[in-house]
């Protein structure tokens, strides 16, 4: 065996443990990891979870409902077309009953996918001919759903809108009718 170099050995000793490198990279593992866990931490209690609903139950009654409104649509043939122009700040569409237009008010609620806050409710005046022009503040790139429904809320259309890849959106009722 060789004996290590005198002079290796004196300036490995001469120099404080802080001067080494090992120690530092050796350290460097768990700070990231305590740094991590600290913002990850700050992120899950700093915000609301909004995916969280308080009455489960509730919201298992209000499902049937829903379906219902889903078969009316089915049963008057329901069709929503809706395009926005973004230079204008207007959603103008088409609401239509078995290719025939469709007059009355419509409620068109935007909810955005992550972010509840964002959520847009507007309401729409459909005239003889179906068609509609509602004021639509600036959309951010998002994944919105998108539900069409009556004034008295007895049928309702969803569907998704991927703004601005898709410059319109298509929605028809297409659930089959219960028997």
């Amino acid at each position: 065996m060789h004996a290590a170099s005198p002079l290796i050995d004196r300036a490995t000793r001469a120099m404080p443990w802080y001067a080494h490198l090992w120690p530092w990279l050796l350290m460097m593992g768990p700070v990231v990891v305590i740094l991590a866990g600290s913002y990850t931490s700050w992120l899950a209690f700093s915000k609301q979870d909004a995916l969280v609903v308080d009455d489960y139950y509730m919201q298992g009654k209000t499902i049937n409902q829903d379906l219902r409104r889903d078969r009316v649509a089915t049963r008057l043939g329901l069709s929503f077309n809706g395009r926005y122009d973004a230079a204008t700040g207007k959603l103008q569409g088409t609401l239509l009953s078995f290719g025939v237009p469709t007059a009355g008010k419509i409620r068109i609620h935007l909810a955005h996918a992550t972010q509840p806050e964002k959520d847009l409710k507007l309401e729409a005046q459909s005239d003889q001919r179906g068609k509609f022009s509602v004021e639509l503040p600036m959309l951010e790139r998002a994944r919105w759903q998108v539900l069409v429904e009556s004034e008295r809320r007895d049928w309702r259309l969803i569907g998704i809108w991927k703004w601005p890849q898709q410059q319109t959106i298509d929605i028809k009722a297409d659930l089959p009718p219960a028997d």
